[in-house]
């Protein structure tokens, strides 16, 4: 089993900054992928970024691209990701997720951290 657990959420206002971090235990060795989703009550969960352990491929969605940076610390096991820039939409509570095989079947998923962005 792998453990994900995600910090930094809070409430900010448009225009500021956020920085996610996500911290993997457990048998990471067996992680492909990690990724950032969000989601909106009565909405789908979205992908927001996510990176590759090995390598460091890395996919933004169109809606953070320029504004939202992941970056990983393969020694420290750890997922960030940086959210500048906010606005009321990205509003959502904030999940890290882990892959063991590919960049899509996310098998492992953290708890989530609330991001809440005023105007």
């Amino acid at each position: 089993q792998v453990q994900l657990i995600e910090s930094g959420g809070g409430l900010v206002q448009a225009g500021g900054s956020l920085r996610l971090s996500c911290a993997a235990s457990g048998r990471t060795s067996v992680t492909f992928t990690m990724g950032w989703f969000r989601q909106v009550p009565g909405k789908e969960r979205e992908v927001v970024a996510r990176i590759r352990w090995s390598g460091g491929t890395i996919y933004y969605a169109d809606s953070v691209k320029g504004r939202f940076t992941i970056s990983k610390d393969n020694a420290k096991l750890t997922v960030d990701l940086q959210m500048n820039s906010l606005k009321p939409e990205d509003t959502a509570v904030y999940y890290c997720a882990a892959t063991i095989t590919n960049d899509y079947d996310y098998r492992f998923w953290g708890q989530g951290t609330q991001v809440t962005v005023s105007s």
